[in-house]
């Protein structure tokens, strides 16, 4: 670490979305690094079993599980009461509406800064994004995407909810940093894979036709193992000097979508699909877009151009400034990463 913790070991840190898939593993991380005071805070009608065997372990340490709803501003003064360090995880991943992804993203994350008012001593928010805000319209096909390209600047275009929702909560965030000083941090990771995940990522393909479509084809796949990606996320927290910073979070030795889908079957279960050419791909792309556009929505816009730079294009990607400004070193290795992830697809029965 080149300077010292922002925060002391006994400053009162605030986790939420601590019972998601991410959040038990920042709790843990933050744990490792000494750190004795979290509170973590969840939905009432969250399941947090994972949490408790975390309380359960470390019942000398000071570990609160806090229930309550975001979108109350009442909670969210209770939840920032006296915290010096904010971890943002919450957030409604699977929203398919722009009004839900607009609640569980912009409105929740505007009731927590809205509730430092009262709270003038807080020393970091650490809000997580996600790699969906970027765009790869203005960029060529293997060119590398990293924290300064450009963000997605139409996002109901692309038809995506979850990447308007984290587009202006990110735009939020920053506003508010101008306006009170917030110090912030945001970190957007990539695709987050492992155990308590038997999907394979849309990157690699579709099954919507009852056919599997294999659309990645040698696009390099932006994976993080949940590990690796807490991790980056609590050294985000207290590491000096990075106020302002955005961080990609991707692992070393990325896969290209071929190989990932060869080592899902090879170790999971395999299953027929078919490879789409890139060419053939953008065509059919624009084509089911051009029909959308024809028939008012009645086709809804699920497959278009947008989406496809985002997700098919493929685009090279980097963790430089994430090791070079929070000395972040990957601790599991790609290979062990994926084989316990293919454990994990293996007893659940794995899904594409």
């Amino acid at each position: 670490m080149k300077t010292d913790p922002i925060i002391t070991h006994n400053d009162r840190i605030l986790i939420t979305g601590a019972s998601g898939y991410i959040g038990p593993r920042v709790v843990e991380k933050m744990l490792e690094y000494g750190f004795s005071k979290l509170r973590c805070f969840v939905r009432p009608s969250s399941d947090i079993t994972k949490l408790e065997v975390i309380v359960d372990k470390n019942r000398d340490l000071d570990i609160q599980i806090i229930k309550g709803n975001l979108l109350k501003p009442e909670d969210c003064r209770r939840a920032m009461d006296g915290v010096d360090v904010v971890y943002h995880l919450a957030a409604g991943t699977g929203d398919k509406s722009y009004p839900d992804a607009f609640l569980n993203s912009v409105v929740t994350t505007k009731n927590l800064l809205e509730s430092l008012k009262s709270n003038r001593d807080l020393k970091r928010f650490v809000s997580i994004s996600s790699f969906s805000v970027y765009s790869s319209m203005k960029i060529r096909s293997g060119a590398l995407l990293d924290e300064t390209c450009s963000l997605e600047s139409e996002p109901q275009l692309r038809y995506e909810a979850y990447c308007y929702g984290k587009l202006k909560q990110d735009e939020l965030v920053m506003e508010y940093s101008k306006s009170s000083g917030l110090p912030y941090v945001i970190m957007r990771p990539g695709v987050v894979y492992g155990p308590g995940r038997s999907t394979l990522t849309g990157r690699v393909g579709t099954a919507t036709f009852g056919l599997y479509l294999h659309l990645g084809g040698s696009n390099r796949i932006p994976l993080t193992y949940i590990d690796n990606c807490a991790d980056a996320i609590a050294i985000a927290g207290f590491t000096a000097g990075v106020e302002g910073q955005i961080f990609n979070i991707v692992d070393d030795d990325l896969p290209t979508a071929r190989e990932l889908l060869r080592l899902y079957k090879k170790n999971v279960k395999s299953f027929f699909s078919v490879y789409v050419p890139h060419p053939i791909s953008y065509l059919f792309c624009i084509l089911w877009e051009n029909y959308s556009n024809w028939s008012y929505g009645q086709l809804p816009p699920t497959f278009n151009r947008r989406r496809w730079g985002a997700y098919w294009k493929g685009n090279r990607y980097s963790n430089e400034k994430l090791k070079n400004l929070l000395e972040w070193k990957q601790k599991v290795p790609t290979d062990i990463g994926l084989r316990r992830y293919f454990e994990f697809c293996r007893e659940t029965g794995g899904t594409k």
